[in-house]
């Protein structure tokens, strides 16, 4: 029995929202491969998607989305890697399983590596409505000084003040 029975509604068929998925996940490896850039991730979302990062707080709406969160967030970041371990899907909610790769090794060969999740809401059409990523910010600090990466000075900053709001767009049926 789902702990949250009775709150998780579908509009869409389990095909589609894994066809969705499957698409996503596509897009997401042909980076890691080096084609392509961040900015090609819109092509996934609604004009009013809306997206939790967890630097840069909530971004609102696709033009913002490939400002920020596709745009100046990655800037430098291209040697990093983002490779999918699994998904699931409930309904219209997808959650996907990722780990975030850093450049370098430690002195004992082991990559430096965050574990990070992803949880989407599919709005119909081959496009997703809400992502929001957890990562530990903390532990992706500690690694980033541990292994003498510098940002890029092109790279763009959050704001000192990220909008913390998690709250799901209204569902469009």
């Amino acid at each position: 029995m789902p702990i949250l029975e009775g709150t998780i509604t579908m509009a869409h068929s389990r095909e589609e929202v894994e066809a969705a998925v499957r698409h996503y996940i596509e897009v997401r490896a042909a980076l890691d491969e080096g084609k392509g850039d961040w900015g090609d991730m819109a092509q996934l979302f609604t004009a009013d998607a809306v997206f939790i990062d967890p630097a840069w707080g909530r971004v609102e709406g696709i033009d913002e989305m490939r400002a920020t969160v596709f745009g100046a967030a990655m800037v430098g970041l291209e040697e990093w890697r983002f490779p999918i371990e699994f998904y699931a899907i409930d309904g219209d909610t997808a959650v996907i399983k990722w780990t975030q790769i850093m450049p370098g090794t430690r002195a004992d060969g082991t990559p430096y590596s965050q574990s990070g999740y992803s949880s989407l809401i599919y709005a119909g059409d081959g496009k997703f409505s809400y992502e929001e990523d957890l990562l530990n910010m903390t532990h992706v600090m500690h690694d980033v000084k541990e292994s003498g990466f510098r940002f890029s000075s092109e790279m763009g900053y959050p704001p000192a003040k990220p909008n913390r709001d998690v709250a799901k767009p209204a569902r469009r049926d």
